[in-house]
């Protein structure tokens, strides 16, 4: 006899007042007796946009030939553990943005394939790939989409160029072509949107807040009578979930008593704990929101066009984004570098985690997950929108060839990259976006480099 019986349900949340903890998938959440490869096929493929601003230096970044055999640069040496699930795509453009100022092409092209509308006020760019994935599962999971930054848009505002408005470089989410999305900066609004409770009032979230108690404290009783149905591998899973909620949520507290919840003011040096912290954070959110099926898609800004940010910690003085206009200055060229490679290995500790977490059919969250890390200038010294630094990391779902540097024509939409994305989790698109003169179709990922 056949038993398809669930333990618990698939989507269990753990209420409390105030509270609301989505768990992982258990196996205690799959029928008895199910075939393990049915399993496997549904395992939710997940997709993260990085977005790196000011360009990459090219040398630090892209390998001097294609294929499987490439050399890596320093910068992707930072993602050596991962190669075989890596590819660096080549000769991927935003072009016709190449006749507006640069910035805020870059950023309000980056996701949507559009061109920013010249205005101050009536702003107008296109609906980012992020929000079409979010816009598929939303009936799914609880939360649409996270959308994550580090500097905070109101000390950044007006910071723009050429008649342009500052939410062209303050997000690269748009809900609509008419509607960007202001990206998140502080930690703890992250944290609430995916733990605080849907359906709790303010004043009950804030008088949890307030107690500066786990989050766990305030669901323990459905908790423990959660924890009586599970199986001895379950509550193994379990208990790593939980340190590792324990973990975010105490360095949050933290960063808010030290009151860096708030970047320092952008004239101010920003060093390692500030910035190095607040980084490893967001990923760590976006982490336990793919670990609990929260959300599907996320974005992060790991610092905005214009950024002004100094990093001391790598011996630095002079502010980012003035750094990467090097005009062929060697010491600017190398600081700039610097920063691109270290911002490199604060991903790759997220790669990492990704790794590490396993779902029931004992892959991993890397492997059903679809990661973009680039920028979207090709040469942040003259504001080039031609071959943009893009990489591609994770498995999707089994329907990418990693291990390579792929070289298209040159020429090559950057639109074509979301519409390969967007197949690949189920949503059927044959064009993107709406920049002239380009052919938007489908870019192979799997064929020879």
């Amino acid at each position: 006899m056949i038993i398809f019986k669930k333990s618990i349900p698939r989507r269990t949340f753990l209420r409390g007042i105030g509270a609301s903890v989505a768990l992982p998938m258990l196996d205690a959440m799959v029928p008895a007796m199910a075939n393990p490869l049915e399993s496997l096929t549904k395992m939710p493929i997940r997709a993260g946009y990085v977005y790196t601003p000011n360009g990459i230096i090219r040398d630090r970044f892209r390998p001097k030939i294609a294929g499987s055999s490439y050399e890596m640069t320093d910068m992707l040496k930072q993602w050596e553990p991962f190669r075989d699930q890596l590819l660096i795509l080549s000769n991927l453009d935003n072009a016709e943005t190449e006749r507006i100022n640069g910035h805020v092409g870059g950023a309000g092209s980056f996701l949507t394939g559009s061109v920013p509308k010249k205005s101050l006020s009536d702003v107008e760019s296109g609906i980012s790939v992020d929000q079409v994935i979010a816009n598929k599962f939303r009936q799914e999971t609880p939360l649409g989409s996270l959308e994550m930054c580090i500097e905070n848009a109101a000390e950044l505002a007006g910071q723009s160029e050429g008649a342009y408005s500052s939410a062209y470089t303050n997000t690269i989410t748009w809900g609509s072509p008419t509607s960007p999305l202001p990206m998140v900066h502080r930690p703890r609004d992250i944290f609430e949107r995916l733990f605080g409770g849907a359906g709790a009032t303010p004043e009950a979230r804030h008088a949890r807040v307030k107690e500066q108690k786990s989050i766990l404290d305030f669901v323990k009783d459905d908790f423990a009578r959660t924890k009586q149905k599970l199986g001895a591998s379950d509550l193994a899973k379990l208990d790593e979930f939980t340190e590792t909620l324990r973990n975010v949520e105490s360095r949050i507290q933290k960063s808010a008593n030290q009151d860096v919840d708030d970047m320092p003011d952008i004239q101010r040096p920003v060093g390692v704990p500030e910035y190095e912290e607040h980084v490893g954070l967001m990923f760590d959110l976006a982490l336990v929101a793919f670990q609990t099926d929260m959300a599907r898609v996320f974005t992060f800004m790991i610092a905005r066009e214009f950024s002004e940010l100094v990093f001391t910690n790598l011996g630095h003085s002079d502010p980012y984004h003035p750094t990467t206009h090097h005009r062929g200055n060697k010491g600017k060229i190398k600081r700039a570098g610097d920063i691109n490679v270290y911002q490199a290995s604060l991903f790759a500790k997220f790669l990492t985690k990704m790794k590490n977490t396993k779902e029931i059919d004992g892959s991993s969250l890397l492997d059903n997950s679809m990661l973009v890390y680039g920028a979207g200038l090709g040469d942040g010294d003259i504001h080039s929108q031609w071959n943009v630094p893009v990489a591609l990391l994770g498995g999707g779902g089994g329907k990418i060839k990693g291990g390579r540097h792929i070289a298209y024509e040159e020429g090559t939409p950057l639109a074509n990259l979301h519409v390969a994305m967007l197949n690949r989790m189920g949503i059927e698109t044959e064009k993107f976006g709406n920049l002239e003169g380009t052919s938007s179709q489908e870019l192979d990922l799997d064929r020879p480099a």
